[in-house]
Order: C-alpha cells, then sequence, then structure tokens
C-alpha cells in the first residue's frame, strides 16, 4: 500500500482545515425563520391542513362540477375591490377562501387604489401546470394565486399582511416568480374562527394584526443579511414587518424586528 509523503500530507491537512473554516464562516439561513419563498416545508402544513379537513383532491373538471353543484365549491366573480383574470377555466373556491379574498381585497383597495387580481383558483390534477408541484394543494379549492402589484409600497403592505395572518396560523403565503403572484392557502377553520372573533371585537382585523417586535437602530456597516442573521429572522419577514420595498437601509433608522 502507497503511503503519502509529508508534503502531500500537509497538503491535505491544509485543505480539511480551509474547508472546515469556510463551512463555518459560510452564510446560514436562521432555523425556523419565516419567509414567502415556496418551501418543502410550507407545502407540508398546506397539506396536512388539507387532511385536516378531510378535503378531496380533485382529479377532473368533472369532480369540479360535481363539488360546485354539491355547494362545496363557490363561485368567485368578482366584485368593486378584485377582479378575476379572464380565461381562468374554474372560477370557484371553498367559502373560506371567499371570505378572505372579499376582505382582503377591502383592505388591499384602499390602500393601494386598485383592484386585486386574482390568477388561479381551483384547479383540478388533470390540469396541473408545468412548474406546479404535484403536492399542490389548488385541487382542493382551499388555495387563490394573486397577482404581484406594481408598487413597492403595495407589495411591502401585502407582505406583511400575509405574514401576520401566517403567523397567527391562519393560512401558509408564498412569492412564486413565474409569473409573479403569491399563492395563499386559506386555513378554512382556524380563518372563519378568527372573522368571527374580529366580527365580535375579539381581535384586529387582518391588516390591523401587529406581530411581536422589537426595535433596533441600524449602524454603520450594518447590512439587512447580518441584522436578519444577527436576530434569527429572514430579511424577507424583516421587509415586510416594515413595508420596505428594496434592501436600503441607513445609519441611525430604526427597525422593527420580528420575534423568531
Amino acid at each position: 500500500m502507497a503511503v503519502a509523503s509529508a508534503p502531500a500530507l500537509s497538503t491535505l491537512l491544509a485543505t480539511l482545515l480551509l474547508s472546515v473554516a469556510l463551512a463555518t464562516l459560510a452564510p446560514a439561513r436562521p432555523a425556523g425563520a419565516q419567509s414567502l419563498r415556496p418551501t418543502p416545508a410550507s407545502l407540508d402544513r398546506q397539506n396536512a391542513q388539507a387532511h385536516r379537513q378531510r378535503f378531496s383532491f380533485l382529479e377532473t373538471p368533472a369532480q369540479v362540477r360535481r363539488f360546485v353543484d354539491l355547494g362545496y365549491l363557490v363561485p368567485i366573480k368578482g366584485n368593486q375591490d378584485y377582479t378575476v383574470k379572464e380565461g381562468i377555466q374554474f372560477s370557484y373556491a371553498r367559502p373560506a377562501v371567499k371570505t378572505f379574498l372579499e376582505r382582503f381585497a377591502r383592505r388591499f383597495h384602499d390602500t393601494c387604489g386598485e383592484q386585486l387580481v386574482v390568477t388561479s383558483l381551483t384547479r383540478p390534477r388533470s390540469l396541473r401546470l408545468r412548474n406546479s408541484s404535484v403536492r399542490s394543494v389548488h385541487p382542493t379549492g382551499m388555495a387563490v394565486d394573486i397577482r404581484l402589484p406594481w408598487s413597492r409600497s403595495c407589495r411591502g403592505w401585502v407582505e406583511g399582511v400575509l405574514y401576520s395572518l401566517e403567523a397567527e396560523g391562519l393560512l401558509e403565503a408564498n412569492r412564486e416568480h413565474h409569473p409573479p403572484h403569491y399563492h395563499v392557502a386559506v386555513f378554512p377553520d382556524p380563518y372563519l374562527a378568527y372573522v368571527a372573533r374580529v366580527e365580535r371585537g375579539d381581535a384586529p382585523r387582518e391588516d390591523r394584526i401587529r406581530p411581536s417586535v422589537r426595535p433596533y437602530r441600524v449602524q454603520r456597516g450594518d447590512t439587512l443579511w447580518r441584522i436578519a442573521h444577527r436576530h434569527g429572522v429572514s430579511v424577507d419577514k424583516i421587509k415586510a414587518v416594515n413595508a420596505m420595498g428594496s434592501d436600503r437601509i441607513r445609519p441611525g433608522q430604526v427597525l422593527d424586528i420580528p420575534a423568531n
């Protein structure tokens, strides 16, 4: 058996030490950090809710029409606050999704000065889009896709509200890019129970939920990533809570840092 020479062993040892050092210094995503990015964990939570509700994953257009006839799915037609994109084959969803849309769109319209645009609703598995996950909950009728608004401040408002509702366990939201939209899976029982509390005056409405935060004054040399990493939250979440349209910060600025 060949034995490595001393110089070769020294080189190997140096390479190993360098690898360990780089692994230690490499940017790591904080454990448990919340983000609107689609992840397997997010899909797990959506599917867990679908099974908890005993929702069927509809396979064919005929099954969708049958669920409409039975009243399990209701028409989503739009109103003064939101519009449904032309060409959607099945403009139906679970009743809780309709409730969410009408409430969310009303605040969106007031804040952004434009109608919310719905780009997708119930979609049977036989009509699954090429770039969608095989585990999508669209076939259950509990999901809606919303077009990204053009305004950065409006996007900041949308993401702040979605984060707050997600933190309360009322829905799961993802920001997707092809095409740009928010995918929102509404959790029917928790969301409708929350709406009942709002109507009784026992809970703040959707755009007034304030997640637990603590103030942080930006120091010279800080970046948004460093601040997020230091506090164990995601950059996306800090931006959403502070309604930020970019990563730009300045020394002396006070940011609300959401609790992890």
